[in-house]
């Protein structure tokens, strides 16, 4: 009986018959140790199914201690490549008695012809395998198609337009006759918006007249989207504007508008319920409530499919507001005017999706007088801890009277860490450059920020040193380029995720590039032509991966799967799939590359 794994690409792009085809069609193939399956040059004849047994891939251009690019187990699959170019680039070999299936040339390519995305499947990058193990994921309710590539032009109403001459009297009449809440109005400023709230506040608590201009009233600062915008990536921009509708703009021209109950009600998870429920919140304690579900959202954006940057923005965004309006709820207006929130670290990148540790600092206006800030700051503290935010371990929280001051106290630490250039003057100025502000006035973070990047981003030697912690921890990969399997499984933030965030995070220093995102630092980073467009792209998928196996193991433990003793930063390679493994594999050799242009560019080598 035929023992191959149809429910793995690429065979999943095969229908039954297809299937049918390749059990029908196969041979059983004995590879003796050491023995030469597929030699390099040699034309490609079959595809290569491994039973049983390992099989090294060797590059025999490559000095004898590197020319081992991949290895191969059971489930994986070679030789196709060989098949579709002619003949083969690198050279196999069993590194133990081998099973193997033999699924010949001919089929193979009829297969190809049959199957389009069977063929398409042998032509992908990184990135694209990695989509494809998203949707592989996916689970029922709204698909990853649905759900993902939802554009804005499909969710959109038609805009409700006055003219500038209108009155409050016509608006509220075009409102009620149309049944809508809000309404565009053109005006010398171009277009600007008008609610039914803003137009009764008008009337009732302003006492202005009837027959008053409605454009008095109007708002022309709006949060636009376009067309064929994600609508997802809508949802994350209401969040982060604090906004329930957006104006849908072409070529500056207003052509709809998308209020947040349509993009809620086109999703129609309850989960996504989440979002409104923080903006509806009126108290601690019905915040509180929202927050502590935030990992039924986590599962729902995962178990349908979501691409992890997309959930990653909506829960920072998420986070971001359950915290502003907590400082609301806690902090006096005049006292948030002349101050500035900011959270850190992974909080601070938009990179963390469960919520950890408190990684937050307080800047204040040089010229603010607070007298209880200390006691105000622990209150804040311990109502974090209550929404489900535990306390740092490392006291960076703004309960710390090291991580609150004025602009001038903050310039002057940067100043005294840059010249320092310690381990912990070094970590310092990491944490403040991922720093992002969540409430108050952000001008007072970009101020302290800037000075940051004045003071160390044309500094050769604190470069270096800056950078040389992203090649601390050894990639896991063996010696021969394969992946290690130890049993307590492999350490993926220390292997992978680290070395990326935090090289990345140098190279931006360097660049003055001022996002934290470590995907948009990648973008920026290509623009400027410090990266390759194709490596930072495959670098931003080996991290997306990385952080999606982490997070399965973190969802694992929160819903009591699994090993308790396992540690959610370590992988058992043995527990993955085919796709998994090599997905992984490649992801490690990118983040290998990555560290030896590091090492070239920051001068590591030396050190």
């Amino acid at each position: 009986m035929v023992d191959v794994d149809f429910s793995q690409p690429p065979f999943t792009f095969l229908d039954d018959e297809g299937r049918e085809r390749v059990r029908s069609g196969v041979d059983l193939a004995y590879f003796d140790r050491d023995e030469i399956i597929l030699e390099t040059g040699q034309p490609g004849e079959f595809v290569f199914i491994i039973h049983k047994g390992e099989v090294a891939e060797l590059d025999t251009t490559l000095p004898g201690a590197r020319e081992r690019i991949g290895h191969y187990t059971q489930g994986d699959l070679f030789g196709a490549i060989s098949i579709l170019n002619g003949k083969s680039r690198y050279r196999f070999r069993a590194e133990q008695e081998s099973l193997c299936y033999l699924l010949p040339k001919a089929l193979f390519l009829q297969l190809c012809d049959d199957y389009p995305p069977f063929a398409e499947f042998f032509r992908q990058t990184l990135a694209h395998k990695a989509r494809l193990l998203t949707e592989q994921r996916a689970e029922g309710g709204v698909t990853m198609a649905g759900f993902m590539l939802a554009r804005v032009s499909e969710c959109m109403r038609e805009p409700l337009c006055v003219g500038p001459a209108s009155t409050i009297a016509e608006a509220v009449a075009t409102l009620h006759d149309s049944h809508a809440d809000s309404l565009l109005v053109n005006g010398d400023q171009g277009a600007g918006m008008v609610t039914k709230t803003d137009l009764l506040n008008a009337l009732v608590l302003e006492g202005r007249a009837q027959d008053s201009p409605v454009q008095a009233v109007a708002h022309f600062e709006l949060v636009t989207v376009t067309p064929d915008q994600y609508l997802f990536e809508v949802l994350v921009v209401m969040t982060r504007h604090q906004v329930e509708r957006v104006v849908v703009m072409e070529q500056d021209v207003p052509c709809g508008v998308v209020e947040l109950t349509d993009v809620l009600s086109y999703f129609s998870s309850r989960s996504y319920v989440v979002s409104l429920q923080v903006e509806q919140a009126d108290s601690l304690e019905a915040l509180a409530a929202a927050s502590r579900r935030t990992p039924e959202l986590v599962r729902a954006l995962m178990a349908q499919g979501v691409k992890l940057r997309f959930a990653m923005g909506l829960l920072a965004a998420l986070n971001g507001r359950i915290m502003n309006k907590a400082w609301g709820f806690l902090i006096d207006e005049p006292h948030r005017r002349d101050s500035c929130l900011m959270v850190m670290g992974s909080e601070g990148r938009g990179e963390q999706i469960l919520k950890t540790d408190q990684d937050n600092g307080l800047i204040l206006a040089d010229d603010l007088e607070w007298p209880d800030c200390a006691e105000q700051m622990q209150r804040f503290t311990e109502t974090l801890i209550e929404l489900g935010y535990p306390p740092c371990p490392g006291n960076i929280m703004v309960s710390n009277p090291e991580w609150v001051g004025s602009v001038t106290q903050w310039r002057g630490r940067i100043a005294r860490w840059a010249t320092s250039r310690d381990g912990d003057s070094l970590m310092k100025l990491a944490i403040m450059l991922d720093s992002h502000a969540v409430a108050g006035n952000p001008v007072l973070l970009e101020q302290v920020r800037e000075e940051l990047f004045e003071r160390c981003s044309r500094d050769e030697i604190l470069l270096s040193y800056f950078a040389r912690p992203a090649l601390r921890f050894s990639t896991p990969l063996t010696l021969f380029g394969s992946l290690k399997k130890p049993q307590h499984g492999i350490d993926i933030k220390k292997g992978g995720i680290f070395p990326i965030v935090h090289g990345v995070r140098a190279m931006a220093l360097e660049r003055g590039i001022h996002v934290t995102s470590t995907l948009e630092r990648l973008e920026a980073l290509a623009a400027d032509g410090r990266l390759e467009a194709r490596f930072a792209e495959d670098l931003g998928e080996a991290l997306s991966l990385f952080t999606q196996l982490r997070l399965e193991q973190q969802l694992a433990r929160l819903g009591g799967e699994g090993d308790k003793g396992k540690k959610p930063d370590r992988v058992v390679v043995q527990e993955l799939s085919s796709l998994e493994r090599d997905l992984l594999r490649e992801a490690l050799h990118i983040v290998k590359d990555f560290k030896q242009r590091l090492s070239h560019r920051f001068h590591l080598e030396y050190s």
